[in-house]
């Protein structure tokens, strides 16, 4: 079964045992509006090159679409909507006033030039013109787009409506109406919740132990902020291997190796494993920060963490949750997990709205405030109810979206 099956059956499951109408999950399986453009975009070499673009609207019972632009050959239909409808429930958790949005082109970012790169964030951006706005759809940063790719999507549209509108994008530089923390927000949102969980089971930071699967944006970060409060930081990995020290390993020396030679597995002082051996490592927490679908039936028997926190979007498969829930491993889901980005998205787009911004203590104090208090709604809805906190955190937010639909006549409310 494919995420986007999956992410139906949860949300199924969610309307029935809150017993809402059956009306809800008919808005909730599909997007509201799905776009597929054809961008034609002038290479360097002077050839005419189309790029297949989407944009997943998923539904905006609650505010505005939200959610990133990913650039990889491997985008497909099925991926994006999946992924738009983890953004609703996203929003949803962390009770920000959002609906989900997802977009992507088909394209090999890594080998096109920053020039090739800009012409093709300018053609998104004309492409969906009429769909997107601060106040109907916010792209973001995703899979190889980051904040200068931002920026070129905010100034092609304030050019296109005459105006600076910042607040159509987040995720950009601050001199163009960024905001203080928003780099480090998904990761910090994802410290946060490890925080509450370790709490929970009696575990202090100092001395935990933690592998860390992805070592981008979300991954360093995360292993960072967790060295920084005392955690030890036991194995970690990319795409092109891993490390592993069971004395502990340095994030910073770590950083530089990967921006030097490519790679941390290339770090010398450690031993040399794989990804998959980074998941089963003996650790108390295990962080996947990299791709869907790392966590599965084949390997989830073998995983010694005794919380997964999900920095990445999708990284447990269903077979595997089930697994890892009867051994007992706290499961913090990504739809909690990874909200942190979404959370300072909002921030961002708040100040856009007011032109007044925060300092960095401000950002990153209410963030924290947004997060600790999502999970302990979590956690206990998941005691009282005796659920697994995936099916806690989906069933909070269907809840929420399935109130919204009630109040506002999209569905009759039930008797």
């Amino acid at each position: 079964m494919g995420i986007l099956e999956e992410t139906k059956g949860l949300i199924e499951v969610s309307v029935d045992e809150l017993g809402l109408p059956k009306a809800v999950y008919q808005h909730l399986k599909e997007p509201q509006r799905l776009l597929i453009a054809n961008i034609p975009i002038t290479m360097d070499n002077g050839e005419v090159q189309s790029f297949t673009a989407f944009r997943s609207q998923h539904c905006n019972v609650l505010g505005p679409f939200k959610g990133g632009i990913r650039y990889h050959p491997e985008v497909c239909m099925d991926e994006v909507k999946a992924l738009s409808m983890w953004m609703s429930l996203k929003c949803a958790v962390v009770q920000v006033p959002y609906g989900g949005g997802k977009g992507g082109i088909i394209c090999d970012a890594k080998n096109m030039s920053e020039d090739e790169i800009e012409r093709l964030s300018r053609g998104f951006v004309r492409s969906m013109l009429k769909i997107i706005g601060p106040e109907q759809d916010i792209p973001a940063p995703d899979v190889y787009t980051n904040p200068q790719v931002m920026a070129w999507m905010a100034d092609e549209y304030s050019m296109a409506k005459g105006h600076n509108a910042w607040g159509i994008v987040t995720g950009k530089p601050l001199i163009v109406g960024g905001s203080l923390g928003r780099l480090e927000a998904t990761s910090r949102g994802c410290f946060f919740v490890i925080n509450e969980a370790c709490s929970k089971l009696g575990l202090s930071l100092k001395g935990l132990r933690v592998a860390v699967q992805g070592f981008g944006n979300v991954g360093s970060y995360a292993a960072q902020l967790l060295e920084n409060a005392g955690a030890k930081i036991v194995g970690v990995s990319d795409s092109s291997g891993g490390i592993a020290n069971e004395a502990g390993l340095s994030v910073d020396k770590l950083m530089d190796c990967k921006a030097k030679t490519g790679s941390v597995s290339e770090y010398a002082n450690g031993d040399k494993i794989s990804n998959e051996q980074l998941l089963t490592m003996d650790c108390d927490v295990l962080t996947p920060a990299a791709l869907e679908n790392q966590i599965t039936g084949d390997n989830a028997s073998d995983i010694k963490a005794k919380i997964v926190a999900e920095a990445a979007n999708g990284p447990t498969n269903a077979e595997a949750d089930k697994i890892l829930t009867d051994k007992g491993v706290l499961v913090c889901p990504d739809i909690l997990a990874n909200a942190g980005g979404v959370v300072v998205s909002y921030f961002e787009w708040v100040q856009d709205i007011e032109s007044f911004y925060w300092s960095e203590e401000q950002v990153n104090t209410r963030l924290k405030i947004k997060m600790t208090d999502a999970f302990t709604r979590v956690y206990d809805f998941s005691q009282r109810k005796q659920v697994p906190m995936r099916k806690a955190a989906y069933m909070l937010a269907v809840q929420r979206m399935g109130e919204a639909m009630q109040m506002r006549g999209w569905v009759k409310k039930a008797k």
